[in-house]
Formats: structure tokens, C-alpha cells, sequence
């Protein structure tokens, strides 16, 4: 055997060497040390740029809606409709108001004689149509009773079990609903005395006042409600 020189063995050795030391570094790594196409995962979530993917879109919680991908979103808690205290009195119908119904422009409002009952006290709430043409009302008028500040004094009053039925009023004719609470000398209930009573025809927005003529009436504590009758024809029971 041909011996080599001490150079070509130091060189022989330094390639040994940086051989050994390269294994070590291929097995050193993260994962799985293998490449390829991105996994799928199972779910239905959308991909993060915003677009859709196939299949069911994610539930929205009841009355909100998803923005379109890049937009923003509706804020949250902003509803539609009528400020407080401008709200159309239904009347209590549940059916769309005609063209034939009458306007509060159309009424005049008035609170009838009182007509007490064993410990009750009823009065009349009287809407009469002075205007020159025929319309109809249907249903329970809105009330509350108020101070010289219009400030309301006491809950909206509760509406009695009745059928509304529709009440037609040629010019001059009126309707009356029963306005109708327990003596506050018999029940104990907290009182004030209103400077008037506010009254609102059926789907309508617009009140008419009528000054309170009657005394204390019930704001809280026992037995205070105070409870409307649908309308019927006249103008007192």
C-alpha cells in the first residue's frame, strides 16, 4: 500500500469531518421537515381575507346583519322607529289604519260626567268629530293624566278586556270610552291632582289636552291602576 503524504491525510481528514459535521444539520429542523400544499381544516369559518367560503355563511344574531367583506359594520344597538313619546296609538286593533279614519286634527276631546259605581269612579272620554267631513275611529283611545308642566303624573293607563269594533262619526256625532279607577279614598292609593288629561284617538300621534276638572286620581301604591274601555258610539254609557 502506497503511503500517502501528511498533507493529503490532513486534507483527507477535513473532508471526514465536515462530512460528520453536515448530518446533524438535514435532521435539525421544525415540523415535519417535509414541504407541500397548505392543509384544509375542517369548519366553516371564512377565510381571513375577508371572502367567502363555499358552503353554509355563519349565523348572525337575530336583527344585526354582516358587513360586506371590507366594509363596516352596522353599530351596534341602532333600531328603527319613533322616538319615545311619538308613537302612533294603535288603538289596540292590530289592523292597518283606512284612509276614511279620523285624525286628531278632525276631534275634539272632552271628559263627560261622572258616573261612580261601588267604590269606582268612571268618567266618559269623549271624542267628537268637528270636522266637516265622515271618518271613523276604532279601538282604545290613548290617555295620561298630566301636570301644568306636562309632565305625566302616574303609569299609562291599562285597557280593559273588549272587541273593538269600528265607530263611524258624521260631523258633530262622538264616541266615548270609559276612563274608570277605584276610589282612592276606599283603595289607599298614593294621589295627585292632574291639571289635565291628555288623550290620543286611535292611530294617531298628536294628543288633545282636556283641562282635569275631577279632583285627585290614583299615581301609585294600592290598588292605582287606572283602565280604559274601547269606544263605543255617544257620548256617555
Amino acid at each position: 500500500m502506497a503511503h500517502k503524504s501528511p498533507s493529503a491525510r490532513r486534507a483527507a481528514l477535513l473532508v471526514g469531518a465536515v462530512a460528520l459535521l453536515g448530518l446533524p444539520l438535514t435532521a435539525c429542523g421544525h415540523g415535519s421537515g417535509t414541504s407541500g400544499a397548505p392543509q384544509k381544516v375542517s369548519g366553516t369559518a371564512a377565510p381571513a381575507t375577508g371572502g367567502t367560503s363555499a358552503g353554509t355563511a355563519p349565523a348572525t344574531a337575530p336583527g344585526t346583519s354582516s358587513a360586506p367583506s371590507g366594509g363596516a359594520a352596522p353599530p351596534s344597538g341602532t333600531a328603527t322607529g319613533s322616538a319615545p313619546g311619538t308613537a302612533r296609538n294603535t288603538g289596540g286593533t292590530g289592523t292597518p289604519a283606512t284612509s276614511t279614519r279620523c285624525h286628531t286634527s278632525d276631534l275634539r276631546a272632552s271628559v263627560g260626567r261622572e258616573n261612580p259605581g261601588a267604590g269606582q269612579e268612571n268618567f266618559p272620554v269623549v271624542l267628537t268629530n268637528a270636522s266637516g267631513r265622515t271618518c271613523t275611529v276604532r279601538g282604545y283611545p290613548g290617555a295620561a293624566f298630566v301636570d301644568a308642566s306636562g309632565r305625566q303624573l302616574g303609569p299609562d293607563p291599562k285597557r280593559s278586556s273588549g272587541t273593538p269594533t269600528t265607530v263611524t262619526l258624521k260631523p258633530g256625532q262622538s264616541a266615548w270610552a270609559g276612563l274608570t279607577f277605584s276610589n282612592p279614598g276606599v283603595s289607599g292609593a298614593k294621589t295627585t291632582t292632574p291639571a289635565s288629561l291628555i288623550v290620543t284617538p286611535p292611530d294617531e300621534r298628536d294628543h288633545l289636552t282636556v283641562k282635569w276638572a275631577a279632583g285627585e286620581v290614583p299615581v301609585g301604591g294600592n290598588a292605582s291602576s287606572v283602565f280604559l274601555t274601547v269606544l263605543s258610539p255617544g257620548t256617555e254609557p
